[in-house]
């Protein structure tokens, strides 16, 4: 267990479980959130949590736990980090909003410039827009595409997930079940194998040859590294080699580094491991820490095209602001330390069990590992929460590690320990821990996503 102290374990070890789990007020939550909230929410597994720092999280019967979910790779500088919060309480006692859609925000132009200042772009010099998530981000992006190309088609990957509005949705092709029930989708997307450099062939072979003229494809977005499909990393020349088509044929490259990117994969943006630069580039999730804000690096278009209400609020953008400060000022560095020791760790695994655990990669605090079947990474997720760490299953049959970049060694000792634990608690025991996952309804088909 760690032994870190912050203000909200004080001298109690992370993890630290004072009752069963889910324990009784979780329990009793769960059934008054089933009575009023919309099930159309997936839930990983029942947790309450009312309190949070760094990488510790407090549930609503006083259990510690080991955050290495961070709210789906969301709270890059930890829970509720000190000169996030600050920055946030200040702020709002100045001003909590004003539309900046339709007036002039001061601080709405220091966070664009702020964020286009540490973004690399094709074209040199950058504008940004602000919204208020990744998928707000991404629609604007194909709007932005379409009208700036002035053609009809964009080019997603088989595996991506951009969001679940309906342009979003209809790039997403990371599972079936995103589009089930929900068609026809937006017309003109396409989808392309994704992560191989063999896999570029299929632009000219099927695409450009069968499909669609090339000289009618506005946009390929792309998930540098793939998130809710699976953690999943391209080889080397591979968007390389989407940057070169797009070179070729006018194509707007757009690189969706809504997961990937402030500071996650121990680099600013994952498309700065491969000196890739976009046209494009979309930011959201962890560039806030846990406000909700999403940005479009590289603006083209004219006034009124574009615009939202609540988007750039100035707290959200006090709060991006201290982010960017935090990140540059060491915590993409530790994320790359961090990332390797977490790697080092958990690579035993797999010579340890090699009929459960079959991969395990990532760049950075964006870690996935892969097991021999969906059911064993559901498993291994309740195996873990039921030891006191949160992790979060992506892909088919992974599991994702992605803590917040605020994590220590000694709090990535105790997280790998604890992982280990788990992956061997269902080495051993597997139809003990599928029946108590099952009866606490953590194995249902459908997981949290994103």
């Amino acid at each position: 267990m760690s032994t870190v102290q912050n203000r909200l374990a004080g001298d109690r070890p992370v993890p630290d479980l004072i009752t069963e789990v889910p324990g009784p007020k979780a329990r009793a939550h769960v059934t008054y959130d089933e009575t009023w909230t919309s099930p159309s929410l997936p839930r990983a597994y029942p947790i309450v949590p009312v309190r949070g720092e760094s990488v510790t999280v407090e549930d609503i019967d006083g259990n510690l736990f080991l955050d290495f979910a961070a709210g789906i790779a969301v709270t890059s500088t930890g829970h509720s980090h000190p000169a996030v919060v600050a920055a946030i309480k200040e702020q709002a006692g100045d001003l909590i909003h004003f539309s900046a859609s339709d007036f002039y925000l001061p601080i709405y132009a220091e966070t664009c410039q702020r964020i286009a200042e540490i973004t690399p772009i094709a074209g040199g010099r950058a504008r940004a827009y602000l919204g208020n998530s990744g998928a707000e981000v991404v629609e604007a992006s194909i709007k932005l595409a379409r009208h700036a190309t002035k053609r009809p088609y964009v080019v997603a990957f088989l595996g991506a997930f951009h969001g679940r509005t309906y342009g979003a949705v209809s790039l997403t092709a990371s599972k079936a079940k995103y589009h089930a029930g929900f068609g026809p989708l937006l017309p003109g997307v396409f989808h392309a194998p994704y992560g191989h450099v063999e896999d570029l062939r299929w632009f000219d072979e099927v695409l450009f040859d069968k499909l669609a003229p090339a000289n009618e494809v506005a946009a390929i977005i792309v998930e540098p590294i793939q998130g809710e499909g699976g953690y999943i990393v391209p080889e080397d020349g591979f968007l390389q080699g989407l940057r070169a088509i797009c070179d070729k044929h006018g194509i707007l490259l757009i690189a969706d580094e809504i997961q990937s990117g402030a500071g996650r994969t121990g680099s600013m943006w994952a498309v700065d491991e491969w000196g890739v630069k976009p046209d494009i580039l979309l930011t959201a999730k962890g560039i806030a820490s846990e406000m909700p804000l999403g940005a479009m690096v590289d603006e083209a278009w004219g006034a009124g095209a574009h615009g939202s209400t609540y988007g750039g609020n100035p707290v959200a953008c006090a709060a991006a602001l201290a982010t960017i400060d935090l990140l540059e000022g060491g915590l993409i560095a530790n994320a790359r330390a961090r990332g390797a020791q977490a790697v080092a760790g958990l690579e035993p695994l797999r010579a340890r069990f090699p009929q459960l655990v079959t991969d395990v990669r990532g760049r950075g605090l964006m870690i996935g590992i892969e097991f021999d079947s969906a059911e064993h990474a559901e498993e291994v997720q309740w195996a873990a929460f039921q030891r006191g760490l949160l992790v979060l299953e992506c892909g088919k049959s992974a599991v994702r590690m992605s803590p917040a970049l605020t994590v220590s060694e000694g709090e990535m000792d105790t997280a790998l320990a604890l992982f280990a634990a788990a992956v061997a608690d269902v080495a051993g025991e597997h139809g003990e821990v599928l029946a108590a996952a099952k009866a606490a309804h953590a194995i249902t088909g459908v997981e949290a996503a994103g």
